[in-house]
């Protein structure tokens, strides 16, 4: 029988230590979706930091192919994982960090219907803001699968927001043109068409998962909908400025 707590204090171990631990699948092969998110949870609960919002991963349809999924995976934000725009953040803590950049949505209200829909979703946001996610795993040399990733808290890391809020309606987000810089070189560029063809059918993906689970998406949540393009790797003295089209621009170095 499958130890969930034993997967969970792995993962904890190989965070708490810095040192990267084998797949989770490995240890239990049998593990299925929903224990994954069952792991995650464990995890997150023995954080003494609340939940501000959730993360979606795996939006593209490139890694969904690569991983033989349909779907993306969801992850929780903390609060000790914000980052102010413009900060830093500090590698000391993270294994194996990556940086991308996308869309972060904050709602105004609550998501919570039997079905909700794109419309939903845009009248529940208070506004758009340009982010960077820096994703990490506690999985050695990132061998993930879509269980292990999961399990991982969607290989969840740290994030920092922009600073000036955007309004979401009428605004093509698909159309919205992505450039993440490194130490003023161009590192990933991309499109808001790369997240599940739109960046709010991230996000109304996840509100219905969240809803049927009973864990709805709330009023000031932050959710960031997923990568308009490919990941970089980060270590210290790096600087990363990521500019969205239509969305507004945003910065963080790393030390």
């Amino acid at each position: 029988m499958t130890d969930l707590n034993e997967l969970a204090e792995m993962l904890w171990r190989a965070q708490e230590t810095t040192t990267a631990c084998e797949p989770v699948i490995v240890r239990a092969p049998d593990l299925t979706v929903e224990q994954a998110y069952e792991v995650q949870r464990i995890n997150l609960e023995r954080h003494d930091s609340p939940l501000v919002g959730r993360k979606i991963g795996l939006t593209s349809a490139a890694l969904q192919t690569m991983l033989g999924i349909t779907e993306p995976d969801f992850g929780g934000l903390l609060a000790t994982m914000q980052v102010p725009a413009g900060g830093v953040i500090d590698t000391s803590g993270m294994l194996q960090p990556r940086a991308e950049a996308e869309i972060a949505f904050v709602l105004a209200d609550d998501l919570d219907a039997e079905h909700i829909t794109t419309a939903d979703v845009i009248s529940a946001t208070s506004y758009i803001l340009p982010a960077i996610e820096v994703i990490d795993s506690r999985v050695a040399d990132w061998k993930i699968s879509y269980r292990d990733t999961i399990a991982d808290n969607a290989s969840s890391g740290m994030f920092v927001l922009g600073s000036e809020p955007v309004s979401l309606i009428d605004n093509e987000l698909e159309l919205a043109g992505m450039v993440l810089r490194k130490n003023n070189r161009v590192v990933s560029t991309g499109a808001g068409i790369a997240c599940m063809d739109h960046p709010v059918n991230a996000v109304t993906w996840l509100a219905n998962t969240l809803a049927g689970l009973g864990t709805p998406l709330r009023a000031g949540d932050i959710v960031l909908s997923g990568a308009l393009g490919p990941v970089t790797p980060v270590v210290s003295g790096d600087v990363l400025d990521a500019q969205i089209s239509r969305v507004g621009r945003v910065r963080v170095r790393f030390a």
